[in-house]
């Protein structure tokens, strides 16, 4: 993501907690990018955790070295296939492309480490070309073949398409999805291309990456555990901690609307809702907010209706008769409007004044 930097503690930090939730596995980085990120990706690998860690590779003898010597349980190599890259990026031939995957999966097969191949921007690539290029690197020891929506130009249709033909072109080779959410269709396209056949995606906390960001994290495991029965066993509990955590390393914090982990994804203000709510919370929330370690949050404010009313005041144990009830909901209405949220500071010193008005 643009602007954000962890430093090697920050990464190790949250490299445990991605490992103590239950990820099966990390991409720790890219090692051939600077001898600081070579030595973060291996002190990760270090750490013995339980996830396999895995790192990026270009299709350069350089990176490949500092990708083996990192010690990487999969060593992700990649390069750009549309032709609007190979013009404009690369400037080289199809045929010097087929050459760097051939040599660089052998490569690294030949020093003894587990390769994995990806071409970046597939989803405008030619299919056919997706085809040839995978063909080599699987002939050549590949495990693991990726492909990526790039700008994250694709609609689910298309997703479906891809990896459901390149699916059928690999067999039992696993197949990999990295997306992105440029249009917003990133966790569309990531449940879409696992019904196609993909085994992987690559997910991140908060769906933060590049523009418009990636898949997130939460939405797709909860998505899977909880509409589609499919539970991965991640501890769900700690996804609003380990959200908290990398939102303090980044300086970033995420939308109050953020779901399932926003502070507002279980906070209601309507009266309508609070009145079902404060009787069964599920009339209002498809989950608990313990389930994804948030809190529920009832508001008062311009929506607010007579039942939240009734329940603060049960909460401080003060008693209002009915027409000191009804001054005390227009005056939270009028404060809601002008400014948003009444806290409960504000809620007691209304009561306050109210019941020394009518001693």
């Amino acid at each position: 993501m643009p602007g954000i930097s962890f430093s090697p503690d920050e990464k190790i930090e949250i490299a445990k907690m991605l490992d103590e939730i239950g990820i099966p596995e990390i991409e720790a980085g890219f090692p051939g990018s600077s001898k600081n990120e070579f030595n973060i990706v291996k002190s990760v690998k270090k750490e013995g955790l339980d996830a396999k860690i895995l790192t990026l590779s270009r299709l350069k003898k350089e990176d490949i070295d500092a990708a083996i010597e990192s010690e990487a349980d999969l060593i992700l190599l990649f390069i750009a296939s549309s032709p609007l890259h190979i013009r404009y990026k690369l400037k080289l031939r199809e045929e010097e492309i087929k050459n760097m995957v051939e040599e660089s999966v052998q490569y690294v097969i030949d020093h003894g480490a587990i390769p994995s191949f990806s071409t970046e921007d597939s989803t405008r690539t030619p299919i056919k070309r997706l085809e040839i290029l995978s063909d080599i690197a699987v002939k050549n020891g590949a495990r693991r073949i990726g492909f990526t929506d790039t700008v994250g130009c694709a609609n689910p249709q298309a997703i479906y398409y891809l990896f459901s033909n390149m699916k059928k072109k690999l067999g039992n080779i696993p197949i990999s999805a990295h997306l992105h959410n440029d249009f917003g269709l990133a966790l569309y396209n990531a449940l879409t291309a696992l019904h196609a056949g993909a085994n992987h995606l690559c997910v991140t906390v908060g769906g933060i990456g590049e523009r418009g960001g990636n898949v997130p994290l939460e939405q797709l495991v909860c998505t899977l555990k909880y509409l589609y029965n499919r539970d991965l066993g991640i501890k769900t509990e700690k996804l609003h901690e380990l959200a908290e955590m990398v939102c303090r390393f980044t300086g970033i914090k995420l939308s109050k609307h953020h779901p399932l982990i926003g502070e507002n994804a279980f906070t209601h203000e309507s009266g309508i809702h609070v009145a079902a709510v404060l009787k069964n919370p599920f009339t209002y929330e498809p989950i608990s907010p313990e389930s994804v370690g948030n809190k529920g949050r009832i508001l008062l404010g311009k929506h607010t209706g007579h039942t939240i009313i009734d329940h603060k005041l049960e909460t401080l144990g003060v008693s209002l008769n009915g027409f000191e009830k009804n001054i005390l909901l227009e005056k939270i209405k009028d404060l809601g409007e002008k400014k948003g949220i009444v806290t409960d500071e504000e809620f007691i010193e209304l009561v306050d004044k109210i019941r020394m008005e009518n001693l």
